[in-house]
């Protein structure tokens, strides 16, 4: 997307307006507003042409209903769940990620290999946010699924953004999952896990992946991406061990893997990841 503009956050740093259209009437808090119409109307901008950060560093400048610009740190999710549509507009409209519809896709294709129906499917979501995983999962008949966040603020936006999409949904950290908690997600019968744009950085531990696998059956699909650099023999996370040590094994019997661009970075090179359909045949390495 071209930049229309370049306006200041009154620091001296530049950036590339990239949407110009103002806020949708309606947009305060207290009252509902469509999730489309918000996320066309919001103004943001990315750092100017030539500044490179990391990928837990990124951030980017939003217009505040009062006039003045607020930064917001990509990996504050708490904060840009708050605001309607912004989510969307970050990740999806101006850095084209496409990861939860592509990997879908693949867990499509896989099932179709296995001679499996989606609509046998209950799914645990795993980084739920605000459902855009669900919404992808139930539009090839996937009927059941349940989401876990550790942001109430992603709960709270999954129910304002796409209602009903979830048959169950908790705020927990799954490194200290309450007795009663895993009893009831144990409840849905779950046979697959999807983790998508969610691992790595600190916002979702191996202890937490490995506690949502468990509650996996055995033989069931297992749909996760991962930043290719925390599966490699560098990694320090503990994912790239645990992970490719489990491939290695047989614990995870990879179905489809395929490296595919995540989305952009704010300087506009790709990132890349690993997307990963699997079975779960064992217990997780480590």
């Amino acid at each position: 997307m071209a930049p229309t503009a370049v306006s200041g956050n009154g620091n001296g740093t530049r950036h590339e307006v990239l949407e110009q259209a103002g806020r949708p009437a309606g947009s305060a808090p207290g009252h509902p507003v469509d999730l489309e119409t918000a996320r066309a109307a919001i103004r943001l901008a990315l750092p100017e042409p030539g500044s490179k950060f990391s990928q837990d560093d990124e951030w980017c400048v939003v217009a505040e209903p009062d006039g003045t610009w607020g930064e917001y740190r990509f990996h504050d999710y708490d904060r840009i769940f708050r605001v309607p549509g912004l989510y969307e507009k970050i990740f999806y409209d101006v850095l084209g990620c496409d990861s939860p519809r592509f990997m879908v896709g693949l867990l499509q294709d896989a099932l179709g290999g296995s001679g499996v129906e989606a609509g046998s499917l209950r799914v645990l979501d795993l980084g739920a946010g605000n459902g855009i995983m669900a919404e992808e999962l139930a539009a090839i008949g996937v009927p059941h699924a349940v989401g876990v966040d550790i942001l109430p603020e992603a709960h709270e936006a999954a129910e304002r953004d796409r209602p009903g999409l979830y048959a169950d949904y908790h705020v927990a950290d799954l490194t200290a999952l309450p007795a009663a908690t895993r009893e009831t997600l144990a409840g849905h019968r779950l046979n697959a896990l999807t983790v998508v744009a969610a691992l790595g950085f600190g916002d979702i531990p191996p202890a937490a992946f490995r506690t949502a696998y468990d509650l996996v059956d055995d033989g069931g699909w297992i749909v996760l991406t991962i930043k290719d650099a925390f599966l490699a023999e560098t990694d320090t996370s503990g994912f790239g061990g645990m992970i490719g040590e489990s491939i290695r094994s047989g614990a995870l019997e990879v179905v489809r893997r395929e490296r595919f661009q995540h989305r952009l970075a704010t300087d506009r090179s790709p990132l890349l990841y690993e997307g990963i359909i699997a079975r779960k045949r064992s217990p997780l390495a480590g």
